[in-house]
């Protein structure tokens, strides 16, 4: 079943949570583990982060290990692990406002969380694998997703984008004023969701930032020669767009949709735009391998194609997932020179990490 936007019991639960926060004076003692590699001999593919409901983060990779932050959306927590090699270890794990959507890192040692009831950023240093609270960004709706964009040498940008709405946030930061964000709005369209950046856009020299609409059904994207001016489309839909991507190179920027049996992409040189054959149950993440070989996530599976260079599917392989898998990363967490990618399930108790190489470990499909 897809996951709803709407949830049900939304305000009650603002009473719940409330309630559960007042009795939450003592101080988070973190579990020692969460995640372990198997018994000696045997190569683990998979592991799994106990992180209820997801519904965003990221992972940070550094030379010794990886951090991951990510929020537990009903929890009302946004939680701090190290990776390293094939375990996972949980940091620390602070409370915030009602429903966090999603989380970034702003460098090694900043971490900011969208947060819907509070209206704001979230922004907390990460020091000897703790969690301090540094500011809070307010930016006057519920936002959704937040992404790290380039800015000047001790200066930090932020854009946010709302659960619902057209509005989106600029945010401009530094810890020398840290309770002094500069906020500036834009409109772009009806619910923006995971805006991703881009190395090119068609027609043009230029980069920016691509998104996709859930309830205007396009995907739009913004120049980095001005980023405050109006989005241009970039395709429009029958159905509802949940995510895009870029490929690698990016010359291609790929589109999860939500039904229909089909997703798509643009040729980001030309805006050509290809449809590539899908499962009925849709797709509501992507995460581009390489310019021809695509991972979609959708419930409890992720489905791997390999494509050819009209679009057309070659070969379908899967892995499973613990949940309705709607964020998806790429990185070589472990190490050992292939792609791993982290599987944030918006919908379920756990995420995964699931080890490469992806390709060669994943079932055939007929």
């Amino acid at each position: 079943m897809k996951q709803l936007r709407v949830w049900p019991g939304r305000l009650a639960g603002v009473a719940a949570v409330l309630l559960a926060l007042g009795c939450q004076m003592a101080p988070v003692v973190p579990a020692p583990e969460v995640a372990r590699v198997a018994p000696k001999g045997v190569a683990p593919q998979t592991i799994h982060l106990d992180l209820p409901d997801a519904w965003g983060g990221q992972v940070l990779c550094v030379a010794s290990d990886c951090l991951l932050g990510a929020v537990e959306h009903e929890n009302n927590k946004l939680s701090l692990l190290r990776l390293k090699g094939r375990t996972a270890t949980l940091l620390d794990r602070q409370s915030v406002a009602y429903h966090p959507d999603s989380a970034a890192w702003l460098s090694p040692q900043l971490l900011v969380a969208a947060v819907e009831n509070s209206l704001s950023l979230d922004i907390f240093r990460v020091s000897d694998g703790r969690l301090i609270r540094l500011a809070q960004a307010k930016v006057g709706f519920e936002p959704r997703d937040v992404i790290a964009l380039p800015a000047p040498p001790g200066q930090y940008r932020m854009l946010a984008t709302p659960y619902g709405g057209r509005e989106v946030a600029w945010v401009d930061w530094s810890e020398q004023q840290s309770q002094a964000a500069q906020v500036r709005k834009t409109t772009w369209c009806q619910t923006p969701w995971h805006p991703t950046r881009v190395s090119q856009l068609p027609q043009s020299a230029q980069g920016g930032v691509a998104v996709a609409c859930l309830d205007d059904k396009k995907v739009v994207a913004v120049s980095e020669a001005d980023l405050y001016d109006a989005p241009k489309v970039l395709a429009s839909f029958t159905v509802i767009p949940r995510q895009v991507r870029p490929s690698p190179s990016g010359l291609w920027l790929y589109v999860a949709l939500e039904t229909g049996g089909r997703n798509a992409r643009i040729q980001m040189q030309t805006g050509e735009l290809q449809w590539i054959a899908g499962d009925p149950r849709g797709s509501s993440a992507v995460a581009p391998l390489a310019d021809d070989l695509i991972i979609w996530g959708d419930d409890q599976r992720l489905t791997l194609q390999r494509l050819d260079e009209t679009g057309g599917v070659l070969q379908t392989r899967e892995l499973r997932t613990s949940g309705y898998s709607t964020s998806l990363q790429l990185q070589d967490i472990d190490g050992d020179g292939h792609q791993d990618i982290l599987v944030l399930n918006s919908a379920g108790k756990r995420a995964d990490v699931i080890y490469g190489p992806l390709w060669e470990q994943a079932q055939p499909r007929p």
